[in-house]
């Protein structure tokens, strides 16, 4: 075990980070690969990132040319560091997995040795170009088995079969049928399959922001954003569970992986609110449900987000700039909720001599920060995400030169371009497999016929709609990556949503956080189980208690839906201020409602009262502000009253 996967935390808790991201993340199960192979490994996943980066900086190769390597590269990789079965992680590999790996390289090349052969008979496919693309199928199939479970192949296996025996489906699910030739080159040889835009967007924004994300690890830019949150917080009322929910949305954004977030804020932040007197479960959601929020936070979002920009048509930047007030209201629940907490249980923070000195980080290490507002700026300023995300690594590496303590050498970067390359392959698996569903979804016209069939299960009702696009997401995202989940919905039910006139960006952003929450949502919250492991907590009950504390990841997708204001639609700035600021006060009276207190203990009746009040106060309206502020308002009075009252007779009684 390598020194530096294991972490202790302030209390002197030994946490080894590696073990917890294995256990709940399938991305970190990998062999641990020596000798020659290990040699060849490490060499083709550092090539691998200095290709993107070369594309980054001149230019993409035409779609297949850009998209098939990418893809056999990371098969490649997969079946070389991913053993069959997961757990049984022997650093052998049998000869089956050279086998595998080797025709992941071969149907890539098919594409770049056939391009104009290829491109010239335009449909006309032949017998080897089905075995190619039989093989390519199987790969990745078994591939996104390995990393991301058997949920999504399971899934595209039945879209494949589907897009066969189409003429059997009842109802509107019926159609003609496609030969095997026809479906099985459509999803590889053709760039609308697993060449799609979910591949698309994988070769060209989501590699490169994942490996922004390796060098500012790398760099120590993630732990001072974390020392920095504990210092600035830790000593507020139950500062440590405040500094996991900053920490959490810093670290966050740049960061597609709940889990990963949990593991690293989390083996600091856990042990710092289960020190002051917070319940194990209760630390343990904080700390799952802000991690899992950082993918909502802007500016740089989950990978779904880059793939949102393809399917909308909208450009990147004004897609983090209509998720911005939800994602704010989001981590302001969290934090009211923490805050309302410790009040209730009377916890107080951390004495400042046990906290990192924040001035003192801002004062040493300013630079740190230069990436990000870097990366801010470019994307605001109108570079492309590929750009952005370039100038933002060789800004990592600038501000590493600095100090002598954070300077990066040659080998350090050489080894974060492999961990930036490796991080990225459960989501081009996870896209590839997607990619499977997509194209039988635009081969067969599944997607209007599904839209049109929700919303005649629906009624017509949007309310209905909504909720069954909401259980879908929930319930595929308890066993599909985010990513993946996201494609599929937005394939298959945000079209039902732009149906009954919701705005596109809404409609969207909705699937999108509701595949994310899914890390937050029992049964299987794997966030939540991670932070569990690292608190010491039953799983299950700190997966509710996440559950609870990401309330405003269920009510504000609702909402905004509703009332599109909040994602920044048709509203003017005096609108964008109101709705932010009495959507803040709402989720005030949420938090309220959840823990049970605002001035002083709640009653059972005050407690709906708040809820009301607050998701009125959330939905933009001025009649719905006006009534849940007067309910706020009528219970904070009623309850001041109280506290007051009841530290008066105390005062009597002593």
């Amino acid at each position: 075990m390598a020194a530096e996967d294991i972490k202790v935390s302030p209390q002197g808790e030994v946490i080894n980070e590696e073990e917890v991201l294995a256990k709940y993340d399938r991305e970190f199960d990998y062999r641990r690969l020596t000798g020659p192979v290990g040699k060849l490994v490490f060499a083709v996943a550092v090539i691998w990132s200095l290709g993107q980066l070369y594309t980054a900086a001149f230019g993409v190769f035409p779609p297949t040319l850009q998209r098939a390597p990418h893809v056999g590269i990371a098969l490649f990789l997969i079946f070389l560091l991913y053993p069959m079965k997961r757990g049984s992680r022997s650093d052998t590999i049998p000869w089956y997995d050279y086998i595998l790996a080797a025709l992941g390289l071969v149907v890539a090349l098919y594409h770049v040795i056939f391009y104009r052969d290829l491109l010239m008979r335009a449909g006309a496919f032949t017998r080897l170009d089905m075995i190619i693309s039989i093989i390519a199928i199987l790969l990745v199939l078994e591939a996104t088995r390995r990393l991301a479970g058997p949920v999504i192949v399971v899934l595209a296996t039945f879209f494949l079969l589907y897009g066969y025996f189409g003429p059997y489906f009842p109802g509107f699910l019926s159609h003609r049928g496609f030969s095997i030739l026809r479906i099985t080159t459509h999803s590889w040889i053709s760039a609308e399959g697993i060449l799609g835009v979910p591949i698309k967007v994988s070769s060209t924004f989501i590699f490169l922001f994942m490996l922004f994300a390796a060098f500012l690890k790398s760099t120590g830019i993630g732990d001072w954003l974390t020392d920095l949150a504990v210092g600035l917080t830790g000593h507020a009322t139950g500062g440590p569970a405040k500094a996991a929910v900053v920490a959490s949305a810093a670290q966050g954004t740049v960061s597609g992986s709940s889990v990963a977030n949990v593991v690293g804020t989390g083996s600091v932040t856990i042990p710092l609110m289960k020190s002051i007197g917070y319940r194990p479960e209760f630390a343990g959601a904080v700390e799952a449900a802000a991690s899992t929020g950082g993918q909502l936070m802007p500016p740089i979002m989950g990978a779904a987000a880059f793939i949102m920009t393809e399917f909308t048509n909208i450009p990147y930047y004004q897609i983090a700039l209509a998720a911005a007030i939800p994602a704010v209201l989001y981590f302001t629940g969290i934090f009211i909720t923490v805050h309302l907490e410790a009040k209730r249980t009377g916890l107080e923070g951390l004495p400042r001599h046990r906290l990192p000195n924040w001035r003192k980080l801002v004062k040493e290490k300013w630079f740190l920060a230069t990436p990000i507002v870097g990366i801010v700026y470019f994307l605001v300023a109108g570079f492309t995400p590929m750009k952005a995300a370039f100038y933002g690594i060789l800004l990592c590496i600038a501000a590493s030169m600095i100090l002598k303590e954070t300077r990066m050498s040659l080998w350090d970067i050489i080894k974060t371009l492999e961990t930036g390359a490796r991080s990225a392959l459960p989501v081009v698996a996870a896209c590839a497999s997607a990619g499977i569903i997509v194209g039988i979804v635009t081969l067969t016209g599944l997607g209007v016929k599904l839209a049109g069939g929700i919303v005649k299960l629906a009624g017509g009702n949007l309310y209905l709609t909504m909720l069954f696009t909401m259980l879908t997401s929930l319930v595929l995202g308890m066993g599909v990556p985010t990513t993946a989940n996201y494609i599929i919905q937005a394939t298959v039910s945000a079209p039902a949503l732009i149906s009954l006139g919701v705005p596109p960006i809404a409609a969207h952003l909705f699937v999108f956080y509701f595949g994310i929450v899914a890390d937050i949502t029992p049964p299987v919250a794997l966030a939540a189980f991670a932070g569990s492991g690292i608190a010491g907590s039953e799983p299950f009950r700190t997966g509710f208690e996440a559950f609870k504390l990401g309330y405003a990841a269920y009510l504000v997708p609702y909402i905004f839906v509703i009332s599109p204001e909040l994602v920044l639609v048709d509203v003017t700035p005096f609108g964008i201020v109101r709705a932010l600021l009495t959507a803040i006060i709402g989720m005030l009276g949420i938090g309220g409602a959840t823990t049970g207190f605002l001035v002083t203990h709640g009653k059972a009746w005050e407690r709906l009262l708040l809820f009301i009040g607050g998701v009125l106060m959330v939905d933009p309206g001025f009649y719905t502000d006006l009534i849940g502020f007067a309910l706020l308002a009528m219970v904070w009075f009623l309850q001041k009253r109280r506290a007051q009252a009841q530290s008066g007779a105390k005062e009597v009684t002593a």
